[in-house]
């Protein structure tokens, strides 16, 4: 096994197993981003994420009971599932800085923004709902 990548010499889908994981784990992120779009349309509530002033109403029915954050989420999926399908221990770098970065320079401040827009119904959702899974 390769324990570092060089440009043309990634090896994808060095096995059935990690093609199918890596393809499986994408489906699912899809999937997650269609449900927390869905959800955020119903509600008629912004979706963008550098505007979280603008939000109209806290999203916490659908898939928005298991993840405060199923759009981050599945971005991070969807990176996971291409560091599975690529034989690199490095490429396992994107996802850890992915999280590290999304956390500090997004979701923390989108958390601020929601607390002081929503209050207590916020400060609840967020006792009962784990910020990613």
């Amino acid at each position: 096994m390769k324990w570092y990548a060089h440009a043309g010499d990634v090896r994808m889908d060095p096995s059935l197993l990690r093609m199918e994981i890596g393809v499986t784990l994408a489906q699912i992120s899809a999937l997650i981003a269609l449900i927390a779009f869905v959800c955020m349309w119903r509600a008629r509530t912004t979706i963008n994420p550098l505007q979280p002033d603008k939000a109209s109403s806290l999203v916490t029915n659908g898939i928005f009971r298991f993840s405060r954050n199923p759009l981050y989420l599945s971005l991070l999926l969807l990176l996971i599932a291409y560091a599975i399908r690529l034989e690199s221990a490095m490429v396992w770098i994107g996802p850890c800085a992915f999280v590290a970065y999304v956390t500090r320079f997004q979701i923390v401040p989108e958390e601020r923004v929601l607390t002081e827009k929503f209050g207590q119904a916020y400060v609840a959702y967020k006792g009962r709902t784990r910020r990613w899974l």
